[in-house]
């Protein structure tokens, strides 16, 4: 061998990493994959960190919501009218119920700057107590609060146990159009003793005291029962009629028809004492109370409620199928 290719030979040679060399880039290597495998894992670990405490903070503000701890604080206003809204079926657990008309008209007369209220109604009656707890609880506030007046504004419908709070107003305000009136009480049932006696089916019942099994729509109508019933639905009506009465005074053109259960439009209602006026709630405020500012103070459920209420949506239906024979049984009475 030449000394040129004995020259070239070992410079080829040099260029070959050592065994050292090579452990070394091969560790290098390692340490790189490792470095990037551990920031990696560091990087989903906060991100992991991070949304778990924002699914915490989620959880935490809707546990304090539900607690009730925010929205208590009582607001307060200028000068302004306090509106309080009758909307639907007057009834215990229903749309429109005593406590939370009570709750709104507390609020209502406890903000300083309440020149006066309105109670806008759009409802076709329904339960005569919780109607007449509300209609005490205006005349009492009024009693309290001389200065501060309550007038009832109708939209669409005023009928039964709406009219029944509207009474407790200081003055009536109506549509033309509006449906006013249905002084009267019902009770209604079923009764099916025919359709059994065509099916072959026999009525079993048994019950401990004489008077328990009153109204019941499988058995023929007992007269004594009847006329028991009878004259607790006259009762309720004269109870109905003192509060129409005391609430209209004088203003009260009272025929034969007046409390018979017929109803009027807003318009005829004026003509006969049932209603004051026509006018809408922001004319009431704008030209009566002479406060344009308009101020809600319908209570609303908090968010507690709203869930317990769904939840207990599922529960209560099948409550309600347990009782609704038991409501059937007895009948149910209604300002309608």
């Amino acid at each position: 061998m030449t000394e040129q290719n004995q020259q070239t030979v070992d410079t080829n040679e040099g260029t070959k990493p050592t065994v050292a060399e090579d452990a070394t880039w091969q560790r290098n290597v390692i340490e790189k994959l490792a470095t990037a495998a551990l920031t990696e894992q560091k990087t989903a670990r906060r991100w992991s960190t991070f949304f778990k405490g924002l699914t915490f903070t989620y959880l935490l503000i809707l546990l304090l919501m539900l607690l009730g701890v925010f929205g208590d604080e009582k607001k307060t206003f200028d000068e302004h009218t306090a509106l309080i809204e009758i909307n639907g079926v007057i009834q215990a657990g229903g749309e429109v119920t005593a406590d939370a008309v009570m709750a709104s008209l507390n609020d209502a007369y406890e903000s300083k700057g309440t020149k006066g209220i309105i109670l806008r109604i759009n409802s076709p009656g329904g339960s005569p107590v919780q109607a007449g707890i509300i209609n005490d609880e205006i005349r009492r506030q009024k009693k309290l609060h001389p200065k501060i007046p309550v007038y009832a504004v109708v939209e669409d419908i005023c009928a039964s146990g709406g009219y029944y709070i509207a009474a407790a107003a200081d003055k009536i305000y109506v549509d033309k159009a509006s449906i006013v009136g249905s002084i009267g009480v019902l009770m209604d049932g079923y009764g099916f003793t025919e359709a059994m006696k065509k099916v072959g089916v026999e009525r079993r019942l048994m019950t401990a005291g004489e008077n328990k099994a009153m109204l019941d729509p499988f058995s023929p109508v007992n007269p004594k029962h009847q006329e028991l019933a009878q004259a607790m639905l006259d009762e309720i009506h004269e109870q109905f009629k003192t509060v129409v009465r005391q609430g209209r005074g004088s203003r009260l053109k009272e025929t034969p028809e007046t409390f018979s259960g017929l109803f009027w439009s807003g318009e005829q209602s004026i003509k006969i004492g049932l209603a004051d006026a026509v006018g809408s709630a922001d004319y009431v405020a704008r030209e009566v109370i002479k406060q344009e500012e308009i101020v809600d103070f319908t209570y609303q459920d908090d968010l507690a409620s709203r869930i317990a209420k769904r939840i207990g949506a599922s529960v209560s239906t099948a409550i309600g199928e347990v009782i609704s024979r038991q409501l059937v049984d007895s009948g149910e009475i209604r300002l309608r």
